[in-house]
């Protein structure tokens, strides 16, 4: 039973938490404090504080915290899985909707318009990396890594997640 009104706490407010985690904060409040009653006000206040130091969705790392602290191991799986859940189950419909008309004109359409938006968006993020590498790092060091991660990654075919890794080696060391 302890389980279902974990789910049930984190569950509802992902559903009703339009805006992402801190939107939601206050309905777990309410669920965690008042419903259940698992914390009082100061020690839910302690797990946000918590949770605004990490870094990553505060709503997911509360859930989790929560849910050992109710429930143990599962508790926490439990609860982290009831943050998500309402995300996965309506990007599982949408995908489903749109896995129905992918033949239709007009969604193919729309992947037409979608496709250059995406690249444009991507390109003024590379852009800007870029200009704050230039920035922090220098020019030489800029383009000494931007050309080896190309060559790496086109001529060579080695895998992005290599040279990423590598990318972080070398600052991590010569940097």
């Amino acid at each position: 039973m302890i389980y279902w009104e974990i789910f049930l706490a984190f569950f509802i407010p992902g559903i009703l938490g339009y805006g992402g985690g801190p939107a939601s904060i206050p309905l777990v409040e309410n669920e965690v404090v008042s419903r259940y009653g698992w914390m009082d006000v100061q020690q839910f206040s302690e797990v946000l504080a918590l949770g605004n130091s990490l870094p990553g969705p505060i709503a997911t790392k509360m859930a989790g915290y929560i849910g050992y602290e109710v429930g143990g191991p599962l508790g926490a799986f439990v609860g982290v899985f009831a943050t998500v859940a309402p995300s996965l189950l309506l990007i599982l419909i949408l995908l489903s909707v749109l896995y129905k008309y992918k033949d239709s004109p007009k969604v193919k359409r729309m992947t037409l318009y979608v496709r250059p938006v995406i690249g444009v968006l991507l390109g003024i993020m590379a852009w800007r990396f870029f200009g704050e590498s230039y920035a922090n790092i220098g020019f030489f060091q800029t383009a000494f890594l931007t050309v080896v991660s190309y060559l790496l990654m086109e001529k060579f075919k080695l895998h992005p997640a290599f040279v990423i890794s590598g990318a972080l080696i070398y600052g991590g060391f010569l940097l």
